[in-house]
């Protein structure tokens, strides 16, 4: 990792800032000096980024550094009147100009979370890989394929000729009825920073720029533009921003992108608190601040707040990074070191990641098959270890004996649902479901060509397997009772820009309690957004948790059901048993929603108060069984190492996640998520496993005490298989200290 302590001084707001005017003539007098040894000495690429940043800076006008300050949505939008830059890439997200004559290449940005998307008014979409949900991802608990699957969709992002992707969602799942919850990383700080920041890293292996996205506390889709979100400071740095904390020590991502929301009455992307005191002086980060699109609210105030960059005009009101900044400057309301400050991190994350050492030289709108057939193989293995056996009576999973099966609903027969909105990622092949509405934003609903049922039929040429399409329940549960097993793919559409119920559309409950009471050897796969109530679990003998799956979905769904593959997803969010259950049982208000629960988000919350899950957080069965013991801790200072013994007792190789909890004084919920680790182990094979816990799962978060704090005391280090499932656990004495770093 280079040294950061050039840029952490140099971008932050206030005196630092005034210290890089004060020496700006002495730096231009040193990089003209540099000038002789060559024409643009700053595209040295064995000069740290720093370095360059400063020889650069020093030889632009400050239109040009205006410039890299103003992007631009890159597809024609009718509605307001606008036309893409030539220059952008058509039907992407967004482009911001370079600087041709000193060697600046442009930023074309893509929408993503999944993949490569194409914006819904494209008239030509490009057909690309997508991996499963975020959320899916989430569910493996394997940061390893969380970095292998950023690292494919960057390639894919580089092939199109983008430079920059709009991804790394790492917002916690406070409200399960968040129609965004399939981009984020789950409820657990510790998990989603750990995961998404794998991604980040993987797609930023590509030597382009990856965002840490939406900062911040943006739970919601329900009034973003306009709610406020109410939290203790706090509580925040031990929940939502410790998520981001985590991303960014992981991922190091050039790019974060503000929010739509307010914070505390302020909007997120104009928050001093969020961008100045948490993002600069606390946390030292010396990439720059996009706006989500559409996030823009001001000129000055959001220039000094500490946002670097206008995104996606003409999403906002004005373009108050364009023509209203230099009406500012030039009427002395804006200073001009401000856009110093800006640029320079723009500038060093462009440096730093690649941007000016390899540039994009080409923008394929069609793939090369081996690139195709790579993310295919990368996202099916993705979902087929992110896919969660719930519930599996009478080990009625794997499919080994059926000879007559029927598969219900879901549109089985012809693919596998995906989510909508900015993030959605055209397939090969185009939407299975063409008919589906709705077909425009936050649509089109979008089924991937990957059917289920002819998966299934592949891996099982013996069996007789037919599909009716559940809209008629009668029709259905006499299809069951004639049937082996009965088989129904439950689906829950959830998009940008709305919310959803938790319970299943269409009256997709009833058709399963009518379908499990003609036949109760009955399988039910969810397709969904996350969280959803299931009623009918104990009518039912099976239920695996797909998410939204991704183009290989329907062969991933196939390989966990008949065996191929031994399920080891876990969940990354608590499936509550009602809505009584959550901190906000009604839909929040549309001015303010305040967050009572704190850092107590999700599976923390409901032991809090007792509440019992219908699926707890971290839960995920498997057709192989794992012993564990021999737990042990041992502490030196505040680093804790957890060691425990795991073994694989039954005849099929499989893979289960080992957590690790802690609890103890000054923890605000009976225990904390502090670490995991994935394990895959052989029939009969065992192995000793240490993880390290990360030392702020024992600390709590006080500014006015200088940051954390580890309260001296007993703690209980805990092995688990879940939150609610507890293996084992040790005590350990931890003395009082303060972390380093501090925040």
């Amino acid at each position: 990792m280079k040294n950061r302590i050039w840029m952490a001084g140099l971008l932050m707001v206030g005196t630092a800032s005034v210290a890089w005017t004060g020496e700006a003539n002495a730096q231009e007098k040193s990089a003209t000096a540099e000038m002789v040894e060559g024409e643009q000495p700053w595209m040295n690429a064995a000069l740290p980024s720093e370095k360059r940043v400063a020889l650069l800076l020093s030889q632009m006008t400050l239109e040009e550094k205006r410039t890299l300050m103003m992007g631009y949505f890159g597809t024609d939008f009718p509605p307001r009147g606008s036309k893409a830059p030539e220059e952008a890439r058509q039907g992407s997200a967004g482009y911001v100009p370079g600087v041709p004559r000193l060697g600046i290449p442009p930023q074309w940005q893509t929408d993503a979370a999944i993949g490569v998307a194409t914006q819904g008014l494209a008239p030509k979409k490009r057909e690309r890989t997508a991996l499963p949900s975020n959320l899916a991802i989430a569910a493996s608990w394997d940061e390893k394929l969380a970095f292998q699957g950023g690292q494919m969709i960057g390639a894919e992002a580089r092939a199109s000729g983008f430079n920059v992707m709009l991804a790394g969602g790492v917002n916690l799942e406070r409200e399960p009825r968040n129609g965004r919850n399939f981009e984020y990383g789950g409820e657990d700080p510790l998990l989603a920073g750990t995961i998404v920041g794998s991604a980040i890293a993987g797609i930023q292996s590509n030597h382009i720029i990856s965002t840490a996205k939406h900062y911040a506390m943006n739970d919601q889709e329900t009034d973003r533009n306009a709610v406020s979100v109410i939290i203790d400071h706090d509580a925040a740095r031990m929940s939502d921003l410790l998520a981001f904390k985590i991303a960014i020590e992981i991922g190091s991502p050039g790019s974060i992108m503000c929010a739509y929301n307010k914070v505390d009455g302020d909007y997120a992307c104009e928050s001093p608190w969020l961008l100045d005191e948490v993002l600069r002086e606390d946390w030292k980060w010396p990439g720059y601040v996009m706006s989500d699109w559409g996030g823009t609210h001001s000129t000055g105030p959001a220039l000094r707040a500490g946002l670097d960059q206008q995104s996606g005009y003409p999403f906002d009101a004005s373009a108050f990074y364009g023509a209203d900044l230099k009406a500012a400057i030039e009427s002395g309301s804006v200073a001009p070191e401000l856009v110093d400050r800006a640029a320079s991190r723009i500038l060093f994350a462009m440096f730093e990641h690649g941007l000016f050492d390899h540039p994009i030289t080409e923008a394929a709108m069609t793939l090369s098959d081996d690139l195709l057939d790579h993310g295919a193989e990368v996202t099916r293995a993705a979902a087929s270890d992110s896919i969660v056996l719930l519930q599996n009576s009478n080990n009625l999973l794997p499919l080994t004996d059926a000879r007559r099966i029927v598969v219900i609903g879901g549109h089985a027969d012809k693919g596998v649902l995906a989510g909508g909105g900015s993030s959605l990622v055209y397939p090969v092949g185009g939407n299975a479901v063409p008919e589906a509405e709705p077909r425009m934003w936050p649509g089109p609903k979008m089924f991937y060509p990957s059917s289920p049922l002819e998966a299934l039929r592949r891996r099982l040429p013996n069996a007789e397997i037919s599909f009716v399409d559940g809209t008629d329940r009668a029709a259905a549960s006499e299809a069951a009772r004639t049937a082996d097993v009965a088989i129904i793919f439950a689906t829950q559409w959830a998009a940008e820009s709305i919310d959803v119920s938790l319970t299943l559309p269409n009256d997709q409950d009833e058709l399963i309690e009518d379908v499990s009471s003609s036949n109760p050897r009955t399988i039910v796969v969810l397709e969904t957004n996350g969280v959803v109530l299931t009623p009918w679990r104990e009518k039912t003998a099976a239920i695996i948790a797909a998410w939204f799956p991704g183009t290989e979905g329907g062969e991933a769904i196939a390989d966990v059901l008949t065996g191929a593959v031994n399920p080891s997803g876990h969940l990354p969010v608590t499936f509550v048993d009602s809505l009584a259950q959550l901190p906000h049982v009604n839909p929040p208000a549309a001015t303010e929603v305040k967050y009572i629960e704190g850092a107590m988000v999700g599976y923390k919350w409901y032991e809090s108060h007792k509440e019992k899950p219908a699926f707890a957080f971290g839960h995920g069965l498997s057709y192989a069984s794992f012993d564990y013991g021999k737990l042990t801790a041992q502490t030196a200072g505040s680093s804790v190492t957890a060691r425990f013994h795991i073994k694989n007792t039954s005849k099929r190789a499989g893979k289960d996640v080992a957590q690790i909890y802690v609890s103890g004084p000054g923890i605000e919920a009976p225990k904390r998520l502090a670490g995991f680790e994935k394990v895959e182990l052989e029939p009969g094979e065992s192995s000793s496993v240490a993880v390290l816990l990360d030392p702020r799962t024992f600390a709590t978060f006080n500014r006015a005490q200088g940051g954390w704090n580890i309260t001296g005391g007993t703690y209980q280090v805990h092995l688990a298989r879940a939150s609610d499932d507890v293996v084992e656990s040790v005590s350990i004495e931890m003395p009082t200290m303060p972390l380093t770093p501090r925040f």
